[in-house]
């Protein structure tokens, strides 16, 4: 039977074998995300299984109270039984009502499950899990609580009649769109930050995390960005939409000239939605995409509800859906 130990936070990995696929979340990790409750399953010495909780700082829809587990991998169904019942103990001793998962603390940082895989190979910024995770959490009683899904364009200068209404209309109203400046990024990157924090807010299990852990998480893809493909919308000096668009580097490090980009996130001002600058902004940067040489554009990890499927949907083909997990808990 596999023990399953709980750490504080902030309290040391014990002293355990990582030899079977299974390693420790990373200190620095485990420090920057600061879970409330991080859970070793450990098998005659040997990690077998770990996940983190966090319950103190989640979003909590009306009606509920969530708790988020995350950082999450085990080496086979017995481990992960052991880990999530223990965990969903926890969670449910912290007062929580419903479990969620995989998802590491916020929406901010990696969360889903990949449930349908489709033939595309995984691009740029993807979540990855092996095949059988997913089906470890269903056997624990969780079942899905969101989907998501990618879709590609292979046609980066499609025709949209909207967006040509759409680029008078915000011309009209004093919006010009730019490029990302390349020589001032941080104060680009707090801009942008800014505004996500207004036009995200209202995005299923939306809680804030702190300026400096977004800035970190930008920089870090500052080596992979092409500036003309950060396009930012600004209305009297002050931004009120933007697109991220990166090159798929994955292709580089399977042997493959990068022909596609993956469309990272919209966001736009809730002052100015309605304006058609969504799609604008989508349209823009894919076809400075195809002028750049790219072929294709992925359109990454939309919530089935969101606009940006919308968006999406007029010129995209799903090829991946995703999974966010729930479960109810007994109090």
């Amino acid at each position: 039977m596999d023990e399953v130990i709980v750490l504080s936070r902030g309290e040391d990995d014990l002293a355990v074998r990582c030899d079977r696929g299974i390693s420790l979340v990373p200190r620095a990790d485990r420090v920057r995300h600061a879970p409330d409750r991080s859970l070793l399953a450990v098998r005659h010495g040997s990690l077998v299984a770990r996940c983190s909780c966090w319950w103190r700082e989640t979003a909590s829809p009306v009606g509920a109270r969530i708790g988020a587990i995350g950082h999450y991998a085990a080496c086979d169904g017995d481990a992960s039984a052991a880990l999530l019942s223990r965990a969903c103990e926890l969670l449910a001793g912290a007062g929580c009502t419903t479990a969620v998962g995989p998802m590491d603390g916020t929406t901010w940082r990696p969360y889903r499950f990949v449930v349908d895989r489709g033939s595309e190979p995984p691009f740029f910024l993807e979540p990855q899990n092996p095949p059988g995770w997913p089906g470890q959490w269903a056997s624990a009683g969780f079942s899905p609580f969101a989907f998501y899904t990618s879709a590609v364009s292979h046609d980066l200068n499609a025709e949209d009649p909207r967006s040509s209404g759409a680029a008078a209309r915000l011309a009209a109203a004093g919006i010009s769109i730019r490029a990302f400046d390349p020589a001032q990024p941080d104060v680009e990157l707090r801009r942008i930050f800014a505004l996500s924090t207004r036009c995200f807010c209202r995005n299923l299990l939306y809680s804030p995390i702190a300026e400096g852990e977004f800035l970190e998480q930008y920089r870090a893809l500052l080596p992979c960005v092409r500036p003309e493909m950060i396009l930012l919308a600004e209305r009297e000096g002050t931004l009120v939409g933007f697109v991220v668009a990166l090159p798929d580097v994955l292709q580089a490090r399977e042997g493959a000239a990068i022909d596609t980009v993956v469309v990272k996130t919209v966001g736009v001002d809730l002052g100015v939605s309605g304006m058609g600058l969504g799609g604008l902004l989508v349209a823009l940067v894919q076809r400075e995409a195809s002028r750049l040489g790219f072929r294709r554009a992925i359109h990454a990890l939309m919530h089935d509800s969101n606009a940006s499927r919308r968006i999406s949907d007029r010129s995209a083909r799903t090829f991946r859906r995703y999974a966010l997990l729930s479960k109810a808990l007994v109090q």
